[in-house]
């Protein structure tokens, strides 16, 4: 018997280590988790599109970050922005899409967003607050366009309506409910 050593990003164990992760991190809005030891060295967007995506999901590469062997480990079926039910998007620049926001009888239909960014925990000071939030949190983003909060306000205004949010640098994450309130600060 032939063994396949895959890279640790597609391995189901790392799947379900990371699934963990960013349940966590959803509950707590804010709360910046660490997938490093279950990505080999892959990026965290990588690694959320890995554990999240299979082929009953279309995805969107609005900035052209992923290449042919990460699309063939994903099997997601490719799709525009405005259609896809996730997105992996580069924060430096601004959004060129409106996203799925769902609809009153269907709102989980509303497209998770996974914008990679410079760095979590510097730059530019994010206050959060909402359900998951005690108060409110800040949390430090480098590498993002401004206009993505602005836009991000308008997609999340009518709940249940709007769509999810996971920013990812190199090796972390923090994941952005449309519950989830922002203001710069």
């Amino acid at each position: 018997m032939t063994a396949i050593d895959l890279a640790p990003v597609w391995r189901p164990e790392n799947h379900q280590a990371l699934f963990r992760l960013l349940l966590e991190a959803a509950a707590r809005p804010g709360h910046v988790a660490n997938l490093s030891a279950h990505l080999g060295g892959a990026p965290a967007a990588l690694g959320v599109l890995a554990t999240l995506c299979d082929s009953t999901q279309t995805l969107a590469d609005a900035g052209g970050l992923l290449d042919a062997g990460a699309w063939r480990f994903l099997d997601a079926r490719p799709a525009p922005p405005e259609a896809a039910a996730f997105i992996l998007a580069d924060g430096a620049a601004p959004p060129g899409f409106t996203p799925q926001l769902g609809t009153l009888e269907a709102p989980e239909t509303g497209a998770t967003l996974i914008v990679r960014v410079e760095r979590l925990g510097e730059g530019q000071r994010l206050i959060l607050a909402g359900p998951g939030i005690k108060g409110d949190c800040p949390l430090h983003v480098a590498g993002l366009a401004l206009q993505w909060l602005s836009l991000r306000a308008v997609w999340c205004a009518h709940f249940p309506l709007g769509c999810d949010i996971a920013l990812a640098d190199a090796s972390r994450v923090a994941i952005l409910p449309r519950t989830t309130t922002i203001k710069e600060g």
